[in-house]
């Protein structure tokens, strides 16, 4: 029998679209918490983005959705309603957890900022996921990850390889990253409203995100020694590059320390010759304008031998390094689906692979998967435990300040 999940009697109120903060609250109800989203009469604008993602427009197959939303409840009301607006109120007071992506100017207008609740519910944790953070002059831009996560935050610019064009974005990539770090940083005060009874406001951008998260590299290019965009020649390590093989595809070499690795990596690739060239036997060396020649001596190399051939040298002396595989085929890497990265999921056209959250818990297992819900699938049973009549609810849905379904 397994054990309980981690956040089981936790309630957790989300006001937010798109990806980002839903999917801090989708780890939520994974683990156990009571999720309630609460949806405009239109709908979280994440149900509508079928076409720019290669997938049917079927709300009844929206994985994207899913992704971020299985196992929540939902409830869509019109919160500039008095009624509606109160029965949001009646949800926080009984919450441990409220989050949110809203702008910091359209909170504060709805008096729902940190600041405007947390005399109201002292021990509530709040949460919030921003473009740009909730200070300083573009405070209240808009913020999407292609733009603060990617673009704004130096990714986009710096990682193209320079006389060509920056690289095709991943949707959500940056949205993922920053609900992860803001789920982690909810927790904690979690933890700390329960011990101390008092709540407290955690703020995450994607702009901050995506610095935290090209750390190393931000921080030393104040040392000027490289400055990007480059050209794969000008890489400070080689042995860090992508390589094209003789069949075509890419290898991705991992060996961070060159002085260590280079010895091992010259014997893999049949050329010990590599260890005694005074341009490459180490870093010192390599670095003194020898950087561009050692590349394009292992892209040579690389050159002459299949996909097969350079793994298996590599794999022989456990050298780091992976094949740049492209989506299709992670579908079917048996590595990821003995780690359970994947499950399946029948809809009514048929099965489909769903991508899990990467966090395991040995005792609890994996989690459940209810579809993300339905617009306005649970408003009634919301409200009704809540307290609402039959018509009072009936009197909301005929005035069209609610959905149900």
């Amino acid at each position: 029998m397994k054990a309980a999940r981690p956040l089981e009697g936790v309630k957790v109120v989300e006001l937010a679209t798109f990806v980002a903060a839903p999917s801090a609250t989708r780890f939520f109800a994974d683990q156990g918490a009571e999720v309630i989203k609460v949806e405009s009469l239109g709908g979280d604008n994440l149900r509508y983005g079928a076409a720019t993602e290669g997938r049917p427009d079927d709300p009844e197959e929206n994985l994207t959705f899913d992704i971020e939303n299985a196992n929540k409840k939902g409830l869509c009301m019109n919160l500039k309603k008095p009624e509606c607006f109160q029965a949001l109120m009646t949800l926080l007071a009984e919450a441990d957890i409220f989050i949110t992506n809203w702008r910091p100017q359209a909170l504060a207008k709805m008096k729902l900022d940190y600041d405007s609740l947390k005399e109201r519910f002292p021990r509530l944790v709040y949460g919030s996921v921003t473009g740009y953070g909730d200070t300083g002059p573009d405070k209240d831009l808009p913020g999407y990850d292609a733009t603060a996560f990617f673009a704004r935050a130096g990714m986009l610019g710096s990682l193209y390889e320079r006389g060509t064009a920056p690289m095709n974005l991943i949707p959500s990539m940056g949205d993922r990253q920053s609900g992860m770090c803001l789920a982690a940083g909810v927790l904690a005060a979690l933890y700390s409203a329960r011990e101390t009874g008092k709540g407290e406001k955690v703020s995450v951008s994607l702009m901050g995100t995506s610095i935290f998260m090209q750390g190393t590299m931000i921080q030393s290019t104040q040392y000027g020694k490289i400055n990007y965009p480059i050209v794969k020649q000008e890489t400070l390590n080689p042995l860090m590059a992508c390589y094209k093989t003789k069949d075509g595809r890419f290898i991705q070499l991992a060996l961070p320390v060159y002085d260590m690795f280079l010895p091992r990596f010259a014997k893999a690739m049949g050329r010990e010759a590599w260890i005694e060239d005074p341009r490459f036997c180490d870093s010192n060396s390599l670095q003194s304008g020898h950087t561009g020649a050692f590349y394009d001596t292992v892209a040579a190399r690389f050159a002459e031998l299949s996909t097969a051939e350079v793994s298996k040298l590599l794999t022989e002396a456990d050298l780091p390094f992976s094949v740049a595989q492209v989506w299709r085929e992670v579908l079917e890497d048996p590595q990821a689906w003995a780690t359970d990265c994947f499950y399946k999921k029948n809809y009514h056209t048929g099965m489909r692979i769903l991508v899990r959250n990467p966090i395991q818990f040995e005792e609890a297992g994996l989690p459940p998967y209810e579809c993300g819900p339905r617009l306005g699938e649970h408003t009634q049973e919301i409200l009704e435990g809540l307290g609402y009549t039959s018509k009072a609810i009936n009197s909301m849905r005929h005035a069209g300040d609610i959905i149900c379904c």
